[in-house]
């Protein structure tokens, strides 16, 4: 299996007090450019440009001093592209570009600014939940976008057909799968080539597989977060309660959902109106449910982690204090959500860095999918968010760790390999590529 979705900017081969250093630079300053009237701030990115264009001009409209001029990119790939073509010629760099990595990639790599003092006056403005997944060494790398909250919808309709109640920790949702077995349904669909799903776990159990001590990288993969999330995973498997629809095949994958096989989908607000399109046969059997948490835990937690959200300042920006104002007024601000707002689809982007969404939750409910549920939406969305936590840190081999990933988890959907075991390979695998790349690992 060699076809990988990357997730992340490829990174250097830096040792960390080298990442550190760079940290110190700062990229260029708003300074260098003596020029009388307003700075103009070139913003690239791959978003359509009838969801980007209102916000542009809103904030041109609103701004006498600083002007947006949005450069449409072709896609994620081709941005990335870009912009490292931009900043290795030190010619014609954009001062802000649509997110595509995790920051110590970015950083280590020598790709973004370092925006912590230009933003520093600006963290009051963020969720909590959205700041780690901008920073890198303690810095900033990003004007951080925030995430969308992570809850559970299930076809109810099924649900109440079997007599099975609505699953409220991972354990009840093991046994729902046993019960759903019984009658030729799974419970959840864990692809083969997607191991978000275990991603998602240890996080919610407050887990990282990458941390920093000192000068060095900490690597554990078998932490207690760890294997708890790994023996949910390996209970699914084992107990063939969960399907295996790939998502390389987007028409097969809805068709499946719909089709009433398969009786529970972890979602997020941006997924909702997809569902409510194209789904042709379960439309209002649907119910929105809180995400599962473990048994015995203090408190309600979702995943927020939101790796390529925001904006970087790329390295070579010359207008670095300026870009970060744009930057923070377009996370942040509500005159940009409101400007977001699409008519054909009826919803604004979701404003997940800001502290309290709740105006704009609305409309990003369907007006069929959940039937007489719709009303309990609402306040699933908002406890997701209230409980959303980011505890994890990407290390700065992070995309070449997660192609990796996807090989042992195929493995382990399969039943070649056990999760644990799988851990174990990443944990030797991880540690021996971070050295490999000369960054200091602590043993």
């Amino acid at each position: 299996m060699k076809a990988k979705r990357i997730r992340a900017a490829s990174a250097g081969a830096l040792t960390f007090s080298m990442l550190a250093l760079t940290a110190c630079g700062g990229g260029g300053d708003s300074k260098a450019d003596k020029s009388s009237g307003p700075v103009t701030v070139e913003m690239w990115g791959w978003g359509e440009l009838k969801n980007v264009k209102p916000i542009v001009d809103k904030f041109n409209a609103t701004h006498k001093n600083i002007k947006l001029k949005f450069v449409k990119q072709a896609d994620n790939p081709g941005t990335q592209q870009n912009v490292r073509n931009a900043v290795a010629a030190k010619e014609n760099v954009p001062c802000l570009v649509q997110n595509f990595g995790e920051a110590p990639s970015l950083a280590s790599e020598g790709l973004a600014t370092d925006v912590t003092d230009q933003l520093k006056p600006y963290l009051g403005k963020f969720a909590k939940a959205a700041l780690p997944s901008a920073q890198a060494a303690g810095r900033y790398y990003a004007v951080p976008g925030g995430s969308t909250p992570s809850f559970m919808m299930i076809n109810r309709k099924v649900y109440d057909q079997y007599g099975i109640a609505v699953p409220r920790t991972w354990e009840d949702m093991i046994a729902a799968g046993k019960e759903f077995k019984k009658h030729g349904i799974y419970v959840m669909n864990l692809a083969g080539e997607d191991p978000s799903t275990l991603v998602n776990l240890v996080q919610q159990a407050g887990g990282t597989w990458y941390k920093v001590e000192g000068d060095s990288w900490k690597v554990d993969f078998l932490s207690p977060e760890s294997l708890k999330a790994a023996d949910v995973v390996q209970q699914f498997v084992d107990d063939d309660i969960v399907a295996h629809q790939t998502y390389t095949d987007r028409p097969a994958l809805i068709s499946y959902f719909d089709s009433g096989k398969m009786v529970s989908l972890p979602t997020s607000t941006w997924q909702l109106q997809t569902y409510e399109l194209e789904f042709k046969k379960s439309t209002g059997d649907w119910q929105p449910v809180d995400l599962p948490q473990y048994a015995g835990a203090t408190g309600f937690t979702t995943p927020m982690h939101a790796p390529g959200s925001g904006n970087i300042v790329p390295k070579g920006c010359t207008h670095v204090k300026e870009a970060v104002e744009a930057g923070v007024w377009l996370s942040t601000s509500k005159e940009a959500v409101d400007a977001s707002y699409q008519a054909d689809t009826k919803q604004y982007q979701w404003p997940g860095a800001i502290p309290d969404p709740s105006p704009w939750v609305n409309s990003v409910v369907p007006d069929k999918l959940f039937g007489t549920h719709k009303s309990e939406a609402t306040g699933v969305i908002l406890k997701a968010v209230a409980g959303g936590k980011d505890t994890w840190i990407a290390g700065p081999d992070y995309t070449g760790m997660f192609s990796e990933l996807q090989d042992e988890w195929a493995k382990v959907v399969a039943k070649k390999t056990t999760m644990k075991a799988a851990l174990e390979h990443m944990q030797q695998w991880t540690v021996a590529d971070l050295k490999s790349k000369n960054i200091n690992v602590a043993e």
